[in-house]
C-alpha cells in the first residue's frame, strides 16, 4: 500500500481523530495555533484558530496551541490545550469549551498533551512540559512531576504515574485492562504497558535500538486496532507492534512522526502526523472504535 501525502506546511502536525458522524479527520499545529479539518472533498482547512490560548496571551509557552484530540463518547471533542494548561471538551454545534481538568493538588497542569477515554468516562492523559518555554526550566512550571493522570467521571483527578521524564501518547487496548504511555525521552525512549490505575508498570516496546540519523523521531501517538494490535510511532515511522510489544514492522514516513489515528467509513485507513506533513495508507487492520 502506498503512502499518500495529503497536506503539509504544518511546523508540526499532532493529535489526528477521525470524526465518524462528519466524516473528516482534525488534527493540531502545535506551535501553529491551529487545528486543521481534512476531508476528501475539500482538503485541509482552517478548524480553530486559535486552537489553544490567544495568540496575545501566550507569553512563556514554545507550543500554545491545542496538541491532542479525542472525540469523547458523548459526541464532543476533548482537546489537550496546552495554553491553557487544560483538558478541554468543545461542543460541535456551538464551539463552546468547557474546562474538565487544568488544576492538581492546587497547581496547574503543565501542558496537557494526550488523552484517551475508557468506556466508563473515565480520562486518561499525560502532562509533559513540551507547551512551556524551557520544559522543566520554565519558571511557569507548577507540577513536581511530569504525570500520568486520571479524571473520573465524578470529575476526581488522580495522578497515576509520576516517575515518567517525558511522557506523551496514550491508548487503552481493547479490553481497557491495560494503559499504554510513550515516552518521548531519547534516553529513553520506550512505551509501557500498566493497568488503569498506573501499577504493574512494565516496559511495553523499546525504541533505543531503532534510533539512528536516518530514522528521526520517538515514540508519541499511538492508535489500537480492533485486533489488539498496536500502530505507535517512533524512530522513522510508525511501528506495528503485537499486543506483547513485538515490532513486526515499520512504516517508513521518512520523517519524525507525531501521531496517528484510524479513519474512513470502514476503519481501514492509518492517518499519520508527520512532522509537517498529513499522511495516510490502507491497511488490513481495523480501528477499535470501529469493534
Amino acid at each position: 500500500a502506498p503512502i499518500e501525502a495529503l497536506a503539509s506546511g504544518y511546523t508540526w502536525s499532532e493529535g489526528p481523530v477521525w470524526d465518524r458522524t462528519r466524516n473528516c479527520l482534525y488534527f493540531t499545529d502545535v506551535p501553529g495555533n491551529i487545528a486543521w479539518k481534512w476531508s476528501e472533498a475539500e482538503g485541509a482547512t482552517e478548524f480553530l484558530n486559535p486552537s489553544g490560548v490567544a495568540r496575545g496571551d501566550a507569553a512563556g509557552f514554545r507550543e500554545p496551541g491545542a496538541n491532542g484530540l479525542a472525540i469523547a463518547r458523548d459526541g464532543s471533542l476533548l482537546i489537550c490545550n496546552h495554553g491553557r494548561r487544560a483538558i478541554e471538551k468543545m461542543d460541535f454545534e456551538t464551539g463552546q469549551r468547557e474546562s474538565l481538568a487544568a488544576i492538581y493538588n492546587g497547581k496547574a497542569f503543565n501542558s496537557p498533551n494526550d488523552i484517551v477515554e475508557a468506556p466508563d468516562g473515565s480520562l486518561f492523559f499525560t502532562d509533559p512540559p513540551y507547551g512551556l518555554e524551557g520544559l522543566n526550566d520554565s519558571p511557569l512550571k507548577e507540577q513536581d512531576a511530569n504525570g500520568v493522570y486520571r479524571r473520573s467521571p465524578d470529575g476526581m483527578i488522580t495522578r497515576l504515574v509520576d516517575t515518567m521524564t517525558f511522557p506523551n501518547g496514550v491508548a487503552l487496548s481493547p479490553d481497557n485492562e491495560t494503559l499504554y504511555v510513550s515516552q518521548s525521552d531519547p534516553a529513553n525512549p520506550v512505551i509501557l504497558r500498566m493497568s488503569p490505575e498506573g501499577t504493574s508498570q512494565a516496559v511495553l516496546f523499546d525504541a533505543k535500538p531503532f534510533m539512528s540519523d536516518s530514522a528521526p523521531g520517538l515514540p508519541d501517538g499511538m492508535a489500537v486496532a480492533r485486533s489488539g494490535y498496536i500502530f505507535a510511532t517512533g524512530p522513522g515511522g510508525v511501528f506495528l507492534l503485537s499486543p506483547e510489544g513485538l515490532p513486526l514492522a515499520r512504516i517508513n514516513t521518512g520523517k519524525a512522526t507525531a501521531n496517528c489515528c484510524f479513519g474512513d467509513a470502514d476503519g481501514q485507513t492509518l492517518y499519520m502526523t508527520a512532522h509537517d506533513t498529513l499522511m495516510r495508507i490502507r491497511t488490513k487492520s481495523t480501528g477499535l472504535a470501529w469493534s
